[in-house]
């Protein structure tokens, strides 16, 4: 077994320890599982597993604050401190190799190994050090959302891929606004993977290494194009003078109002649109992530949510027996319906409630497999806060300067020479 590295993990010396799953005056054991929130669809799901588990155990939720990084500190605490009450866990992908590296998640069972059938993206973000650490529950990407009667006036073929370079020409050419995230938040650092990983590189070219042995990928050609799309849009004034704290919300209040043409969201945009804007939803057209070149295929960003059994659970068998309920396809489908949130199971996509509620599912399917998600490592928290410290605001970026200046700040964090 290779060593083991704590990584960022921070370990709270002043946490009461949870007692661990415990047992019901019936004898039924009681699993714990700490979900991320949504509107409901986790605790249904748990209700419908604990029935079908017919007495063998009972599943009950425990919510985890809103924000991931919040999520993040939490279970990464508690897990520290060999917390035993870490039965079942909705994880945030990005945080998985610090919590796997070391040691802190359970061995995912040889019965739950199988990956058939689950998309390309979920795999990869519910792995590190290509071992599958954790189990894919639902996953998530962006799409590129349209008007379909600017597309109409500015004469693109949305049949064909697009570019960013097409859709920026078209909102310069005709005074129209971008929908894109570029608030000092994680949603930047997921547009930036996204832009350098569809140019063809990536962010972190050693994923496996320790701090001083650590390669990036950002100061290369590929970073540079994507600071160009950045600069391009933050200089140019295309998303709007409230760019720099734009998140999903806002862009998508952008994308609604009468000079919005072009958009890169995540699916919740679908209900929400027909919630509160009707007749944009009526104009409303998808397709998969633009491209950063016509002939390289997009790598659209990967997020969602897996679930990862704690070390220290004393139930840990019963645990993997309710996940592997949990992720079955027709709870999947079951929960996007209910609450937006893709699939990770392909069948799930099949299912005629699916296809009817969303109509772009074959398309979130397809970008889920084309899929990239952000650099899996223990340091993660590192990359991404250096990331947005150094292309923020966008007006600033620099396709001759941000990209090497984000490179050495980011390795001086890691090597501990300079403080986020």
């Amino acid at each position: 077994m290779r060593p083991r590295k704590t990584g960022g993990v921070v370990v709270a010396l002043s946490l009461v320890v949870g007692l661990g799953a415990c047992s019901a005056d019936d004898g039924v054991p009681t699993l714990t599982w700490y979900i991320n929130p949504d509107a409901g669809g986790q605790e249904r799901i748990a209700r419908d597993c604990t029935e079908e588990a017919d007495g063998a155990y009972r599943i009950e939720t425990t919510l985890l604050p809103r924000d991931a990084a919040s999520q993040r500190e939490q279970l990464a605490r508690r897990l520290a401190a060999s917390d035993r009450s870490l039965d079942i866990m909705s994880l945030d992908p990005p945080f998985i190799p610090e919590l796997a590296e070391p040691g802190f998640l359970a061995e995912v069972p040889e019965d739950l190994q199988d990956t058939d059938g689950v998309v390309k993206g979920a795999v990869e973000s519910a792995s590190w050090n290509d071992e599958l650490v954790t189990v894919p529950f639902w996953a998530n990407t962006q799409l590129l959302w349209y008007r379909e009667s600017v597309v109409e006036e500015v004469g693109l073929d949305m049949n064909e891929p697009v570019t960013w370079e097409q859709i920026i020409d078209a909102a310069e050419e005709n005074d129209l606004e971008l929908g894109v995230q570029g608030a000092l938040a994680e949603s930047l650092t997921v547009w930036i993977n996204a832009l350098i990983a569809s140019a063809g590189g990536e962010i972190l070219q050693t994923p496996d290494a320790v701090p001083a042995d650590m390669e990036l990928g950002i100061d290369s050609d590929e970073g540079r194009a994507a600071a160009e799309v950045i600069q391009r849009i933050g200089e140019n004034g295309l998303a709007g003078t409230g760019l720099p704290t734009a998140n999903e919300n806002a862009s998508l209040n952008l994308f609604e109002g009468d000079t919005g043409s072009f958009m890169v969201n995540w699916p919740f945009v679908w209900p929400s649109l027909n919630a509160s804007a009707p007749e944009v939803a009526d104009d409303l057209g998808w397709a998969v992530y633009p491209r950063m070149d016509a002939d390289t295929p997009a790598a659209p960003p990967v997020g969602g949510i897996n679930l990862g059994v704690g070390a220290f659970s004393e139930n840990q068998d019963l645990a993997w027996q309710a996940v592997e309920c949990i992720v079955q396809p027709e709870h999947q489908a079951e929960y996007f319906v209910s609450d937006g949130n893709p699939p990770s199971n392909v069948d799930a996509y099949d299912d005629e409630t699916v296809q009817e509620e969303f109509p772009m599912a074959d398309v979130i399917r397809e970008s889920l497999d084309l899929g990239v998600p952000r650099p899996q490592t223990p340091y993660y928290n590192e990359i991404s806060i250096g990331l947005q410290r150094t292309w923020h605001p966008p007006a600033d970026v620099d396709p001759d300067t941000t990209p090497a200046t984000s490179s050495a700040f980011i390795l001086a964090v890691l090597r501990g020479e300079r403080l986020l």
